[in-house]
């Protein structure tokens, strides 16, 4: 009788009471939490406080397939549902309550266990997944939370460190939020963290988080990070508007990065030493994150349709900032890229308006920076600044629509701005012409397009211009010109890649081990410096390249590069391991060796970068065994979306062999409950 009675109770309040928002104004939630990895379980003790703004007898919170394990003996009331906390009282207008209780939940998404660490990624609206809260990013809360620990480990969260008291075994670290903020941005990150310290010139405190194997890799990884804060509170006009700033790499994280308040947890992919950061640096997405503290953060969208807000303004803030680092050049060459996209995507007829809540991601990112950049072309620096700084300061930690910005620049400017809005925030084509137009006012760009349009001609036509390009090379003309030599006889040539090796740029370079399919003879010691190059792109085409070409000195390679790991994804390490291998004849004696150190990339115990990159390479050569196969299976219920489709993909031409369908079925009692799900519903289609 009891569950017929939670049902229509359940029934009565999901439909008698979904105007929550004219009812209370939640001001604060006070969470302490311990997560217990080894049952991926959170266990919580939150209060809240709010002010009921009209007399009811029931509010909720959001909270996804929670229990209600202890509550106050006196006060409100607690009810647990399916999506919900239900708190019921006799509430009257205009007072102040404060509802108290624990909690434990098995969260399905946005708390990740990953190895020796715990991580939340509350994206959208889904941190009511492990914190009861509010799904709506327009009800904005200060967040206190304490999190426990074991003793050694460090905890990052929101708002300042308040205190870290240590227990017997356990850690509590207590952080506090002055200001409220979405509840999409509470976040925390556990882990064996060590941090380096930096303070802005404004005099905020920056805390830059790396594992401790992973210690010499911070200057790389985070290079930049105070002139990147630096310039954007100086091109925002407006100072950074929290007390402190902490970044922390995370393994298989979802995305590149999280812009959480305060608190940024991004991809450990992104953890380079100085080669792998001239191929895959930290920076784009370090200014990217950090423009959200401003734009997401402290102003936040009501809704979807203005995401552009978001995305498009933190876009063209992180290209403001790499302008400032790596000159108006790469600033051009990225606008150019991105006007390429989604010209290409309009002329599919796939362009969306700015203003489309279920626009892709390339229209919120890039078409929203291109509107911004022109924009300030088309109103002026000052005017822009103005409109920007306006915006931020009268509409802080609060809720805003386009509108808002529009009207602050339409006052700082004088301009209606009419064409504008027509062009770049209601129109789904993109305005190539506009853009095009504003792209020919960098002479370099001017220089490319010269340069680019010379694809297709004879050889004999352009020789003079694709010699002074790789006399004289920038980063991209020179690549330009290289590409333009692929369709070429190599005899013709020669004396072109000649120019391209000698240049001693590192791009013009990597284009050559990108695009030289066949190496002549007379290039092979000029090809092997390429192995020296800062680049493990360059490093991994040439090593490949090399060893296929010339057989009889694939020992000399293969010893070159024997200690080499490449990014974090071990490309190098793993090319080197599959080289050795198919050799046959290099180190024979330790072949079993290379191959079980190849086949054990693809266990849990490494990131979906690395156990991708494994899973590849075991296929390819055939490699399956009882072991990898029930790695491939534990990826096919991987967290991380893409590296599970990736999985799930390869485990569907696996199981097409019956010898590997029956190391599969051998395995089964070794399987977690999901993975033995997901392989049951495979071996019934």
């Amino acid at each position: 009788m009891k569950g017929v009675f939670l049902v229509l109770l359940v029934l009565f309040f999901s439909f008698g009471y979904g105007q929550q928002a004219e009812q209370v104004d939640y001001t604060k939630i006070s969470a302490e939490i311990k997560t217990i990895p080894s049952e991926g379980k959170i266990i919580g003790t939150v209060s809240y406080t709010f002010n009921i703004l009209k007399e009811t007898d029931s509010i909720y919170l959001d909270a996804k397939n929670m229990k209600i394990i202890a509550s106050a003996l006196e006060g409100v009331k607690v009810e647990a549902s399916k999506d919900k906390i239900w708190l019921l009282n006799s509430f009257e207008t205009n007072r102040e309550y404060t509802a108290f209780f624990t909690y434990e939940a098995f969260p399905k998404q946005t708390l990740y266990f990953t190895g020796n660490q715990v991580w939340t990624q509350g994206q959208g609206k889904y941190t009511s997944h492990w914190l009861p809260s509010i799904d709506d990013m327009n009800d904005k809360i200060e967040f206190d939370i304490l999190v426990a620990a074991p003793r050694g480990e460090t905890v990052i969260a929101n708002g300042n460190l308040l205190s870290k008291k240590t227990v017997e075994d356990t850690t509590y670290w207590q952080y506090d939020m002055e200001h409220p903020m979405s509840n999409y941005l509470v976040a925390f990150a556990i882990g064996d963290f060590q941090k380096k310290e930096l303070v802005s010139s404004s005099g905020v405190p920056i805390e830059l988080y790396y594992e401790m194997q992973d210690s010499a890799k911070v200057e790389p990884t985070y290079r930049y990070s105070k002139e990147i804060f630096d310039f954007l509170e100086i091109e925002i006009g407006v100072p950074y508007p929290w007390k402190n700033y902490k970044q922390v790499p995370v393994r298989d994280f979802l995305y590149a990065g999280m812009e959480n308040t305060t608190a940024t947890i991004f991809s450990e992919a992104f953890v380079v030493d100085s080669v792998g950061f001239n191929d895959r640096n930290y920076v784009n997405v370090n200014a990217h994150e950090l423009a959200h503290q401003w734009f997401g953060n402290l102003v936040t969208e009501t809704e979807g349709i203005h995401h552009w807000l978001h995305e498009g303004f933190a876009t063209y803030y992180a290209l403001l900032a790499e302008k400032e680092i790596f000159g108006e050049d790469y600033y051009y060459w990225k606008l150019f890229q991105s006007a390429e996209q989604l010209q290409a995507l309009s002329d599919e007829g796939k362009g969306e308006t700015l203003l489309n809540p279920k626009a892709s991601s390339l229209t919120f990112y890039e078409k929203g920076a291109w509107a911004l950049h022109i924009l300030k072309e088309q109103i002026g620096e000052k005017a822009f600044q103005t409109g920007v700084k306006n915006y931020l300061e009268k509409h802080r930690f609060k809720n805003v629509v386009t509108d808002d910005f529009l009207t602050e620049v339409r006052a700082a400017s004088g301009q209606e701005l009419i064409q504008f809005e027509a062009d770049w925030l209601q129109q789904s084509a993109f305005k190539a012409d506009q853009a095009y137009t504003s792209l020919i006012k960098s002479p370099f760009i001017n220089s490319y397009f010269k340069l680019s349009v010379l694809r297709g001609l004879p050889l004999e036509e352009k020789k003079i211009q694709l010699i002074t390009e790789l006399s004289f090379p920038n980063d991209y003309n020179g690549q330009e010109a290289i590409y333009q030599l692929a369709e070429e006889s190599i005899s013709e040539t020669f004396s072109f890649y000649i120019k391209g090796f000698e240049s001693n740029n590192l791009f013009v370079r990597q284009a050559i081990a990108l695009s030289l399919e066949i190496i002549p003879k007379e290039l092979q010691m000029l090809y092997e410096t390429l192995l020296d190059d800062a680049s493990y792109v360059t490093q991994e085409a040439a090593l490949y390249n090399l060893w296929l070409q010339f057989p009889e000195k694939r020992s000399t390679y293969l010893d070159k590069m024997a200690g080499v790991q490449g990014f974090q994804n071990k490309n190098i390490r793993q090319l080197w391991l599959v080289l050795a291998l198919v050799d046959g004849n290099y180190r024979s004696d330790s072949s079993n060796e290379f191959e079980l150190e190849l086949k054990e990339y693809t266990s849990s115990d490494y990131s979906f970068e690395i156990r991708e990159t494994g899973f590849g390479y075991v296929n390819e050569l055939q490699l399956w065994d009882r072991n990898t196969l029930k790695n491939l299976v534990n990826a096919s219920v991987h967290h991380t979306w893409r590296f599970r489709n990736y999985a799930r993909g390869l485990l569907d031409q696996v199981l097409k062999k019956e010898e590997y369908k029956v190391l599969v079925l051998a395995r089964m009692n070794t399987f977690s409950e999901k993975e033995q799900q997901y392989v049951n519903l495979k071996l019934e289609e």
